[in-house]
């Protein structure tokens, strides 16, 4: 039978203070362990299954005396009982430390989410616009909630005041949530169904985008108009407008055109290849040049060490503005990427040639699948013929054309 300690009072055991362990009397097993820098805390010393255990029951004075006799009774009955207090407290502590690792907010999980995926976003601005948006109109209605606690609620409250205002905006943040989310379901950090998703959820709450959606077509200059415009260009000086020339008469992008480098340039074959990584669709572009391309890039100096075809005057790449900047100055009410639409004008109705082919040339991604699964090549040699008329078009003859400061197309509905 183990030896009854003497019952110590709250007064006895402020006065002590040499180190090493304790009994405090009251219930069997209960100590006080002074370390040899004075610090004290309780012990119950116990048999656990013939295994002699030491559990903690706290600091003193944090933990006062009755306090700990308390603790230490409750831990001798659990004991008693078959049960182990200390792996109970382990397994608590376990669970614990487990659920906090799994309880992150969405600001955190859009942000590892970001981390994740923007190395294989092929544009650099797409992380800018992921988080720009997320801070703008998801973060401040759930950006501190956990990601796991997100309801249709929390996600109709961030699209509901923009879905008729800002619809393409909308859609976008939507995707994102949703992308977001199924990240976190993944990593097991929320469970059950995605709030975010279109089909078959969302889809029945918020009317189409297709539907609500106003199209705004691109200002182009119109296509009778383009010989006298492109005459007024070719009087620009300067890299701008060579690089807004060479960009209408490939009906490039003017990303596109503006990152252009020397080494795609082959001038025996007479072909810009644009590599995959630079194009819209991801997919490698060959563009046919004709007689004025070659013309064009022929008389452009190269700079030392600098591959751009078009560089800025620091021997970068040209501002997204540059293109833009010298319609403004020639006074024409439309945009550089106008001219793909005026191109494919001239190509429906002013030539023979079939739609795929004029397609092909602006690079658009095939919307019938079983049509894009078919076709193999990239109709280069067709495309070359009509890339040639269009640049001979764009030099025709001026014959009664309008002023170039009233060469566009009016903003359709």
């Amino acid at each position: 039978m183990p030896k009854i300690a003497k019952e110590l009072r709250a007064l006895d055991i402020s006065r002590l203070g040499e180190s090493g362990h304790h009994p405090v009397g009251g219930v069997v097993g209960l100590y006080l362990y002074i370390t040899p820098n004075g610090a004290k805390s309780w012990v119950l010393r116990t048999m656990i299954a013939g295994k002699r255990r030491h559990m903690g029951l706290g600091a003193y004075p944090t933990v006062p005396l009755a306090q700990a006799r308390e603790k230490a009774r409750q831990a001798r009955d659990e004991i008693i009982n078959g049960n182990d207090p200390i792996a109970q407290r382990k397994q608590a502590k376990s669970l614990l430390q487990a659920q906090q690792a799994t309880e992150i907010t969405f600001a955190q999980a859009a942000q590892s989410y970001i981390d994740a995926h923007s190395d294989g976003w092929k544009n650099p601005k797409h992380r800018a616009q992921w988080t720009s948006t997320l801070e703008t109109y998801v973060f401040p209605v759930m950006g501190k909630l956990m990601v796991k606690d997100v309801a249709q609620t929390h996600v109709l409250q961030v699209l509901e005041p923009i879905w008729k205002t800002k619809t393409e905006t909308a859609t976008r943040i939507r995707g994102r949530m949703e992308s977001v989310l199924d990240w976190a379901t993944v990593r097991h950090y929320r469970d059950g169904d995605n709030p975010a998703r279109w089909k078959g959820h969302l889809d029945k709450l918020l009317a189409p985008p297709t539907r609500i959606q106003k199209v705004i077509h691109h200002k182009a200059i119109e296509i009778d108009n383009m010989p006298t415009f492109m005459a007024e260009l070719r009087k620009r000086e300067g890299i701008a407008p060579r690089a807004l020339e060479l960009a209408i008469y490939c009906a490039a992008r003017s990303g596109e055109v503006r990152g252009s480098t020397w080494d795609e340039v082959d001038f025996d074959k007479q072909i810009w290849v644009i590599p995959a990584e630079r194009m819209k669709a991801g997919s490698e572009h060959r563009v046919p040049l004709s007689r004025q391309c070659i013309d064009l890039l022929k008389k452009i100096p190269r700079l030392v060490d600098c591959p751009y075809i078009f560089p800025s005057t620091k021997s970068g790449m040209l501002s997204d503005m540059a293109l833009l900047a010298v319609m403004r100055r020639m006074e024409v009410d439309a945009v550089p990427h106008g001219f793909r639409s005026t191109f494919r004008d001239w190509a429906g109705e002013k030539t023979n040639y079939p739609r795929d082919v004029a397609e092909q040339a602006l690079a658009h991604t095939l919307t019938n699948k079983v049509e894009a699964a078919y076709r193999r090549g990239d109709a280069l040699e067709k495309r070359r013929q009509m890339m040639q008329d269009w640049a001979d078009f764009c030099h025709a003859p001026l014959k009664g054309s309008r002023p170039i400061q009233e060469a566009f197309l009016s903003t359709l509905p």
